[in-house]
């Protein structure tokens, strides 16, 4: 129990700290810094279960706090987070119009595949040093959204859960399973621990199912989506 208090503690006061030094570039890694020990001391025993479900709730706790720093701070997590701004202003376009890149196959199938791909590659090559910052770029940016979103809406309570799109959710999930199991070979080897790679197998499997799965709901789901956050919004 204590472990799982530490990491949420720990992002919470990665986002003060980041909030205190106001450098964009700064922030994705002191978001790192308060998961990667956790991952790494796991990942030193060869235990990729516990490792997923340290990074698991540090992603968790990360979602919380920059939705909720946009819904209260909506200008100022904006200056903060790495590429908030475009990405909010598009999906806000998105919400209004049902245009965009969330509803267009032929335009996010292609993005998030090119994401997949170097996310994997900086976790296979770094230890997941270099993965986990830009996992946390990517999280500040939809707790922008969905927070900000919130803040404009006539409920936004209902927005707050509904913003967070399930698919994103899935995604989010691959992400990290994928960012730990390729950050073991590394750790493992240098801790000479013996690491289940039949589990890191299935796992890696279910992450890619989990990718495959969230770009065929996004296809199918997100023009409702949009017609039902438009709707709750009130815009």
């Amino acid at each position: 129990m204590i472990v799982p208090i530490a990491i949420t503690l720990a992002t919470l006061a990665s986002y003060a700290a980041g909030w205190v030094i106001g450098v964009p570039l700064v922030l994705p890694v002191l978001n790192t810094l308060a998961s990667v020990p956790f991952m790494v001391a796991a990942l030193w025993r060869g235990d990729l279960r516990l490792a997923v479900a340290r990074m698991l709730l540090w992603a968790l706790s990360m979602g919380v706090c920059a939705t909720l720093l946009s819904y209260a701070r909506p200008n100022e997590t904006g200056a903060l987070f790495l590429r908030a701004q475009p990405y909010r202003a598009e999906m806000f376009a998105w919400v209004m119009t049902g245009k965009g890149a969330e509803s267009s196959p032929s335009v996010f199938i292609p993005q998030q595949l090119e994401h997949a791909a170097l996310f994997s590659v900086l976790a296979l090559v770094t230890a997941g040093m270099l993965a986990m910052p830009m996992g946390a770029v990517l999280m500040n940016d939809m707790g922008h959204y969905a927070g900000t979103l919130a803040a404009s809406s006539r409920h936004p309570v209902p927005t707050l859960i509904l913003a967070w799109h399930p698919w994103a959710v899935i995604r989010i999930t691959s992400f990290v399973v994928i960012g730990v199991v390729l950050s073991a070979p590394v750790w493992s080897r240098l801790a000479r621990s013996r690491v289940d790679w039949r589990l890191g197998t299935r796992l890696l499997l279910a992450a890619a199912a989990g990718l495959v799965l969230d770009i065929i709901l996004k296809t199918l789901l997100a023009p409702a989506w949009q017609r039902l956050l438009l709707q709750v919004v009130g815009w």
